[in-house]
């Protein structure tokens, strides 16, 4: 137990000094390996390794073409398009919200994550300097609209949180659709509400917009032209429809979207070899740190005292919706990744959380749900995510995480406490 909990001391502690989870994965699973008397060797070569490789095998194909649609949405301007027409309809004086609906959109329509952060970002810049908003919110903003209820909870949401559990579970990505919505509606109305309040306080302070001094991400994307946004709208509704009305395989569904986008943006062909090939880029970094994390999460499996942690999860309450949302939880903080995390729990636990949602007749759509809820309530420092949007934003997490810690991880987690008590009632 203790090699355990010194390898994810020090899994957790490297990667909150910014090292990266591809070699302090397998790093800190040699020291679990090696504490525990196992052979350290076979334990990297076999059992990482198999971790490792069987999370690619299954899932690098939506990580490519999600990365590629989202790459071919920002290179073509589409993304832009949408974020400023939903924040001109908003209004320039609700810019919180502004920025909340442009990412929330864009994430719900199956642009990654971190595409949407750039797509947006230089908008949401003008946005807060009109309403003179502090830009320390606009990280949370960006948390909560891309980071939370459109990534995990939203009944058909494409993102890789909510389709992970299918397999498990032989659900589909509108499993537990009213503990989705309900849950939405706690992340996304608690978040704004804890936003506009924090504006309030901090405006009544005197702390108003000012110019970032150290460069931050590119805001020259105006002087490029924007797309009509009807039209930038059209892959994003193809990817939704398709992926939930036809019941298409996500595979399809993604590229019927980057097809989608291709013809309506057929006169920026010019892009498209550079997009495809940068999504392409960005999708195998993007699955090597999620599977650095499985295949460490597969060292731990097979550690004696494995059991005894597998036993009181199990244990730790009659309904096992708490087990395992505790224990996606749990391995998505550590890992610094919410589809890590589930990847992790669920290659380890996922059968026996199957077999209780059979015995004990709680729908396993429930379970889906709320692996895919319990995943995102786990934004801690080392989140790879925010990282990337603190480099983005040129901000601290001094600056930042006390507001990130309210909305994208103390009001999920509360979403996730009134989902397994929905669940634990019936509803699905």
């Amino acid at each position: 137990m203790l090699s355990i909990l010194i390898g994810l001391i020090l899994l957790l502690a490297l990667a909150y000094l910014g090292w990266s989870i591809i070699w302090v994965a397998p790093l800190a699973a040699g020291v679990v390996a090696l504490l525990s008397g196992l052979d350290v060797y076979t334990a990297y070569t076999d059992t990482y390794m198999e971790g490792l490789v069987g999370f690619v095998k299954k899932w690098f194909p939506i990580f490519l073409l999600g990365a590629v649609f989202g790459k071919l949405m920002e290179e073509t301007g589409a993304a832009r398009a949408v974020a400023k027409k939903v924040t001109q309809l908003i209004g320039g004086k609700r810019a919180i919200l502004g920025v909340l609906i442009a990412s929330a959109l864009l994430t719900y329509g199956g642009v990654s994550l971190f595409v949407v952060v750039f797509a947006v970002y230089p908008i949401a810049l003008e946005l807060f300097r009109e309403a003179n908003v502090t830009r320390k919110l606009l990280v949370p903003t960006f948390a909560l609209g891309a980071f939370t209820f459109t990534m995990t909870s939203m009944p058909g949401t494409p993102q890789i949180q909510n389709l992970i559990p299918m397999d498990y579970y032989n659900t589909t990505p509108t499993a537990g659709p009213v503990i989705g919505i309900v849950t939405t509606l706690i992340m996304a109305v608690g978040g704004y509400a804890w936003l506009a309040y924090r504006e309030k306080k901090l405006s009544a302070k005197g702390e108003g917009f000012v110019q970032q001094e150290k460069a931050g991400a590119s805001t020259s994307d105006e002087a490029a032209s924007t797309p009509n946004w009807l039209l930038s709208l059209v892959p994003l509704i193809v990817v939704v429809v398709l992926l939930n009305v036809v019941k298409l395989e996500p595979i399809y569904a993604l590229i019927l979207g980057v097809v989608s986008i291709m013809l309506i943006n057929a006169k920026d062909y010019k892009k498209f070899v550079f997009s495809i090939n940068e999504g392409a880029k960005g999708s195998v970094m993007a699955i090597l740190n999620t599977s650095a994390a499985v295949g460490f999460g597969a060292v731990i499996a097979i550690v004696p005292a494995f059991d005894n942690i597998t036993e009181w999860l199990l244990n730790v309450s009659d309904n096992p919706l708490v087990a395992q949302s505790l224990a996606i939880q749990i391995m998505a903080m550590i890992t610094g990744s919410a589809s890590g995390g589930m990847g992790i729990a669920l290659s380890t636990l996922g059968d026996t959380f199957y077999n209780l949602s059979q015995t004990t007749g709680i729908d396993p759509e429930v379970f889906h749900r709320m692996a895919a809820v319990a995943s995102g309530a786990s934004i801690l420092p080392n989140n790879g995510a925010l990282l990337t949007l603190l480099a983005v934003t040129g901000l601290t997490h001094k600056e930042t995480y006390k507001d990130v810690f309210v909305v994208a991880l103390v009001i999920p987690t509360i979403a996730v406490i009134a989902g397994i008590i929905m669940g634990g009632i019936g509803l699905v």
